[in-house]
Formats: C-alpha cells, structure tokens, sequence
C-alpha cells in the first residue's frame, strides 16, 4: 500500500496498524508540479508487486495525467481510494479536513431514527439495570474507600455535561481526585497529585463511571456513545472544531467508540481524532457496532488492550 500525500496525518498507533495490516506501507509526498516522478515510482512499485493498494492523501489536485493512469492502475488489479474511504473502511472513523473548505461529509451525520433509538434504549436497559444490581457491592466498597481515603470531600463528583441535541444535564462519578489540593487543569494529568491511591485504581478500572448507569436509566445517557464532556472545555471545542456539536446529535454514553479506539488525550488535535471515531459511530451505528464497542470495552477494562 502507497499513501500519497500528507493531507491527513497518521498517528503512530495507526502507523503501527497499517503496517500489520498491509504487508508494504509507505507514505509519499506527493509534488503537482512533477506527476511524471510519482507514475515512475509507482511504476516500479507495482513491478516488484510491493503495491495493490493506492491512498490519494493530496492536499493539491490530482494531475489529470496521474488521474489517467490510476484509473487504468484498476484495470490491472491495483486500486486507488480517497483518504475518506480509507479511514472509514480501514481505521473506521470519519476523515475531518483540516480546513472548512468542504463539509460534504457533514450530510450523512444524522441522529438515530425512531427504530435505532428504540433499540439502543433496549440494550440500555438490559445491561445497565442487571449491571446496577450486580455491582452495588462494589459501589458501596468505593462508597466506604473513598470517605476513607479522602474524608473531607463528597462521594460523587457531580459536574455539567453536555448531552444530546446540546440539553445539559449533571453527570455522577465516583470522586477519585482529593478536595484539599490547591491545584486546577481541566484535564487529568500524568501522576496527577490530586488523585488518591483507590481513586487511581477506580480510573484504571474504569469503576469510577458506575454512578453513570443512573444517567443511563433517566434517559440522560446511553451505555454506549460519545464521552459525556464536562459544558466548559464543549464550549473551548466548539471554538475551535466549528462543528464539534455533530456529536450531540445523539446522547452521550459511559463507554464508546472513540474510547475503545483512541488513548486519553489532552489537546484539541486528540480531540479532533476522537471526533472522528464520534462521528463514525454515529453515521454507521448498528447493533453489530454497538456489541463490538461493549466487547472492546470489556478487554479495556480487564486489561487485554490498554488505551
């Protein structure tokens, strides 16, 4: 496989999965002004049967020379597609262009219809009322360890997110930061101070979101969708990822898609990435999606795959 261009960056972590998944992985540059250099290249490329698969990733027009001959590339069993249908069909998450010159892809995000809503409600129910029951042991230990460990503040962190169709609502987790440390970032930090030894397992175990299933059943969330995001960083999004609200078109959810996929992150460019596996879940969402993001969720939280 041949990446032409740089339009869209790759991460390293997706670097890595290409790099299993296609047995020749390159990225080139690609210059307008010199076609001819790219045909010779890929030319040679094919020749030596290192190349059955063509990405344009061009921020320029594709020379209609090159065009020419990629077309006819097909009729020779080599392929050619867009980074948009790569990402989708490859990294499964929606491309996002760096500037806003082209928001066609914005037209196929739309929120469920009646019939898909009907059923994520049901799968909301089935799994969180049973999972509710289950782990109330466990969230009354976290009840008890909490109030030992840092006694001077609450059980649950209650704070503003932003739900579906934009509705604000207060989101319930397990307190895993300490009260009395004169300390503020919007995100959690490596070896943040503020996080006590129970809280650290609760985050790396993921029970710190337990109290989120009331949310689910109220109809505020889901178990599965967007990561609920607390009303203030929304709103530095929204700044600057003019359509950030894309992913509130439906309600958010404990665990999802872009959690499954992508590592924690800290800046607008892990944001963005995140963003687009939201809007991926949304355009395609199935229960076949939706069972595969509870599976992943599962070997996330027992240890299997580490994000």
């Amino acid at each position: 496989m041949i990446v032409l261009g740089d339009r869209y960056k790759f991460v390293p972590t997706e670097i890595e999965k290409l790099k299993k998944r296609f047995k020749n992985t390159e990225l080139i540059k690609y210059n307008d002004r010199y076609p001819e250099e790219t045909i010779e290249f890929f030319e040679e490329k094919i020749a030596n049967n290192e190349c059955k698969l063509i990405v344009l990733n061009a921020r320029d027009k594709i020379d209609d020379e090159l065009l020419k001959y990629l077309t006819n590339l097909e009729l020779k069993g080599v392929d050619f597609i867009t980074i948009e249908h790569f990402l989708e069909k490859y990294l499964h998450k929606c491309y996002i262009p760096e500037d806003n010159s082209d928001i066609s892809f914005l037209e196929s995000i739309k929120p469920f219809n009646t019939f898909q809503y009907i059923q994520k409600r049901f799968i909301d129910f089935i799994i969180s009322l049973p999972l509710a029951i289950i782990t109330s042991p466990i969230m009354l230990y976290c009840a008890y360890r909490i109030k030992k460990e840092s006694p001077d503040g609450p059980v649950f962190f209650k704070q503003t997110r932003v739900g579906a169709k934009g509705k604000k609502f207060i989101c319930y987790k397990f307190r895993s930061m300490r009260t009395d440390i004169d300390f503020f970032h919007p995100y959690t930090q490596e070896n943040d101070p503020r996080i006590f030894p129970w809280g650290k397992i609760m985050r790396k175990m993921r029970i710190d979101e337990l109290p989120q299933l009331f949310n689910v059943l109220k109809g505020e969330m889901h178990l599965i969708g967007p990561r609920a995001e607390w009303d203030k960083l929304v709103e530095n999004y929204e700044k600057e990822i003019p359509y950030y609200n894309e992913r509130h078109l439906v309600a958010p959810g404990i665990t999802g898609w872009a959690q499954v996929n992508y590592q924690y992150g800290s800046n607008i460019e892990d944001t963005k990435q995140k963003l687009m596996y939201d809007l991926y879940y949304i355009k395609y969402w199935n229960i076949w999606l939706e069972i595969k993001t509870i599976f992943k969720t599962i070997l996330v939280m027992v240890g299997k795959k580490g994000l």
